[in-house]
């Protein structure tokens, strides 16, 4: 026997190790030169050709087989029709060789299950459960996890309002029919199931249910052998029909059976914790997958998205200080780039509120153009989001015009672009979006009120503000929350109504929070009112004693004062309880990398260029007529000093640096952590007019857009 028989022998006898239509083509025909016709050498080579799912080489070999065929040629066609969705073939093959005489074996049942399924008739797979009965293939492991895997897809049927076919809607198959009419209904003894007919009528919905999860509950208990697709078979039926509870105690279950969760176990249930927003047992899960290296699977990375981007609604600002945001998009960007695959407009619509919240224009952008390329731009909440997103990334003009082409609007577009009116100071324009909303016939919720009080607060429309706060309870029974008190205090405190503003908190229908008594006292610093501020404090200290800025904000007005010794004491008091002053910090996104500051900071790499820059600019500002405004220094040191620690703020190292590394005229955007002060804005005024570039700012509460020596937010903030 010579080398290349060896060869041939050794291939037949492993089939799998044939990886590609040329060499199936290469052995076949080599067999035909070099051995006698054979029923058993050519199923083999079928089943080899149906292994590669070549299905017309498949069905030429088969036609060719003399009368009667092996099992091996029969149950290598049944799963090649399965795997090409041509199911009815797939049962039209079962039960010709059922009549054949040749008896199916486990690796026959899974594929003729699964067509019953994708072919949604239960009829027919309760006829074929009967089958595998007689047949005694009901202890069967894999027979039985098809099985279950079938009765999951009938009931997610009924459950999502799917429509079960009869036999009769999907075809005419007479042998399929026969097969029906032989072994429907025919439970362990034999015995007609009354229940048989369950696709009647006059079965409801809640009965039909109740069947298909008693069926797959029966044949995972009666199961000798259990393995994890057993167990995941059941967790997932119960997770995707609403029963969480069940779901998790199954996986409890399959601990106690010396079974691990997998890649699949995880992705069932991490959905229960995203629908409940419970984002602590979904991190434990998320720091199960990392342990046993199950985080890079595309469908674990699908719904750990999903997960963290459901879990930030409950509460953004939370989550963002937490880094979920960028777990989303580190998950988002393993998807697209190792998983290769294609998002859809569910991925799309929970990514962008991180670009929102992290203010990354750049890959906001980015994933606009995927939109567009993947033809999602007329979803109705990818629309909405990206009109979020280009809002809070500081682009206004672009989320405007993504709000005007859309066809429709709905709660969310509405309130996402008159709160991003709001934010960048355009007051005018977010109330005529109000009154245009409102005209419209849609009802302004909690949140839009929010917007468009944050909108009169900006710009310091106190009568507006104060008309849209009593109409949210009188006109829209809306009862004002903590969010739209602090939007009128912060209003009272910005236009020097601080006494009003002081009353107004005494007097609110609930108690007031920390951050409302911080929103007056941070208004008794710019206005300079001593006495009102101590007030504030104790109120301030009462409700939040651990309150950071509360603490700083006062030493700040006892500085402003002259009162150094006031302050100090509040600075050693703060130092003895462990509480730390929130730096000030500034970033900016340059060819990809983002670049942060601190005030002072001399740690950059061009921090060199960055000085040498800063001392041209402020030549050019000072011959502009640009004087510093050392008041807003609250230190006891002397004025050279003062101008020095004016000029290391951390916004004027970020701005400065965007000028040296970018082209001219290329629009600078900054964000920062804490409040613009008073000198860093006056200074940015002067900047923009000498570079002649647009310098967008974004500090914690608005934009402000600089450009040809002025702010849009008409020096109010």
């Amino acid at each position: 026997m010579n080398t290349t028989q060896n060869l041939c022998k050794t291939l037949l006898k492993n089939p799998s190790s044939i990886k590609s239509k040329s060499q199936a083509k290469q052995l076949h025909a080599r067999i035909l030169r070099t051995n006698p016709p054979s029923p058993h050498l050519h199923s083999t080579i079928l089943s080899i050709y149906c292994n590669l799912n070549l299905l017309h080489d498949s069905l030429l070999i088969f036609n060719s087989l003399p009368s009667p065929q092996t099992t091996l040629a029969w149950k290598s066609m049944i799963r090649c029709y399965t795997f090409h969705g041509l199911f009815l073939d797939s049962l039209s093959f079962f039960t010709r060789m059922l009549a054949s005489g040749k008896f199916p074996d486990h690796n026959v049942f899974p594929s003729v299950l699964k067509s019953c399924a994708l072919m949604k008739n239960s009829r027919l797979g309760e006829s074929v459960h009967g089958c595998i009965i007689r047949l005694g293939m009901d202890f069967d492991l894999y027979t039985c996890n098809a099985l279950m895997n079938m009765y999951s897809k009938f009931w997610s049927l009924e459950e999502g309002g799917g429509r079960i076919h009869e036999p009769g809607e999907i075809g005419k198959c007479s042998n399929t029919c026969k097969l029906e009419e032989n072994v429907a209904g025919v439970d362990r003894n034999g015995n007609l199931d009354p229940m048989s007919n369950i696709t009647s009528d006059k079965h409801s919905k809640k009965e039909k249910e109740s069947y298909y999860v008693g069926s797959l509950r029966k044949v995972f208990e009666m199961m000798p052998e259990r393995d994890i697709v057993s167990w995941n078979t059941v967790i997932a039926g119960n997770a995707q029909n609403g029963m969480h509870e069940e779901a998790l105690m199954m996986v409890r279950e399959m601990g106690k059976a010396d079974l691990r969760p997998d890649s699949f176990t995880l992705s069932s249930v991490l959905p229960i914790f995203a629908e409940y927003a419970n984002l602590l047992n979904g991190k434990e899960i998320h720091g199960y997958a990392i342990r046993n290296g199950y985080d890079s699977d595309v469908f674990i990375a699908s719904s750990l998205i999903d997960m963290y981007a459901k879990c930030t609604r409950v509460d953004d600002s939370w989550c963002v200080q937490n880094g979920m945001f960028d777990e989303g998009l580190k998950f988002f960007r393993q998807m697209l780039m190792i998983a290769k695959i294609k998002p859809n407009h569910v991925s799309f619509s929970s990514i962008m509120p991180a670009c929102a919240h992290l203010t990354t224009l750049r890959l906001g952008k980015q994933l606009h153009g995927y939109i567009i390329r993947s033809r999602f731009d007329d979803n109705l909440f990818i629309a909405s989001s990206l009109v979020d997103m280009y809002a809070k990334c500081g682009n206004i003009r672009t989320a405007r015009w993504i709000f005007d082409r859309m066809e429709q609007h709905d709660m969310v577009s509405w309130t996402a672009m008159i709160m991003g009116y709001a934010l960048h100071g355009h007051a005018n324009e977010a109330i005529s979006l109000f009154q245009q909303m409102e005209a419209r016939g849609v009802k302004p919720n909690y949140v839009a009120f929010v917007a468009v009080l944050t909108a009169c607060s900006h710009a310091g429309l106190a009568d507006e503000a104060w008309k849209y706060f009593t109409s949210m309870s009188q006109d829209y029974l809306i009862v004002p929350g903590i969010e739209h008190y602090a939007a009128m205090a912060d209003l009272f405190g910005r236009v020097g109504r601080l006494k009003e503003a002081f009353e107004f908190i005494s007097n609110m229908n609930i108690k007031p929070t920390g951050s409302v008594w911080s929103t007056l006292l941070s208004a008794c610093r710019v206005h300079k009112n001593l006495e009102l501020a101590e007030k504030v404090y104790q109120n301030l200290f009462t409700v939040d004693p651990e309150n950071v800025g509360a603490h700083v904000l006062l030493s700040n007005v006892y500085s402003a004062a002259g009162r150094w010794k006031d302050a100090q004491k509040l600075r050693i008091a703060m130092r003895d309880k462990g509480l730390k002053k929130k730096p000030a910090c500034s970033w900016i996104e340059i060819k990809n990398k983002v670049h942060a500051f601190v005030a002072g900071d001399e740690s950059h790499p061009d921090y060199d260029r960055i000085n040498d820059a800063l001392k041209v600019l402020l030549e050019q500002m000072e011959r502009e007529g640009y004087v510093p405004d050392t008041n807003e220094v609250l230190h006891d040191v002397d004025e050279h000093q003062k101008r020095y620690l004016l000029c290391s703020h951390s916004e004027r190292l970020a701005i400065t640096f965007g000028i040296i590394s970018t082209a001219a005229g290329t629009a600078i955007r900054v964000t920062k952590n804490l409040r613009v002060c008073v000198d860093c804005h006056t200074a940015t005024k002067f900047i923009s007019k000498i570079v002649g570039r647009e310098i967008v700012v974004r500090d914690n509460s608005r934009f402000h857009h600089f450009r040809d020596g002025r702010c849009s937010c008409g020096d109010f903030w």
